[in-house]
């Protein structure tokens, strides 16, 4: 799927992935392929993710909002 983490100065990744691990407001969730579309708002926290046998990558955030459709997740990160 389509990982786009862009904040209000840049872009801060933009890619294929199989997993990304987000900071919800009530905890920590994760994105598949094929996911439901949902919005979500973020928290502070975390944001990892994993591309096949790559090491993970990770971004520190502070809140934000969430957007998954079509196999396309878009994260606007403060």
């Amino acid at each position: 799927m389509k990982l786009e983490i862009i904040t209000p100065k840049k872009t801060l990744f933009s890619g294929e992935v199989d997993l990304v691990q987000l900071p919800g407001l009530d905890g920590l969730f994760e994105i598949l392929k094929n996911h439901a579309p949902m919005i979500a708002a973020l928290g502070k926290g975390r944001i990892k993710i994993k591309k096949g046998n790559e090491k993970e990558i990770f971004f520190e955030i502070t809140g934000g909002v969430l957007e998954v459709l079509h196999n396309k997740v878009l994260v606007l990160a403060d």
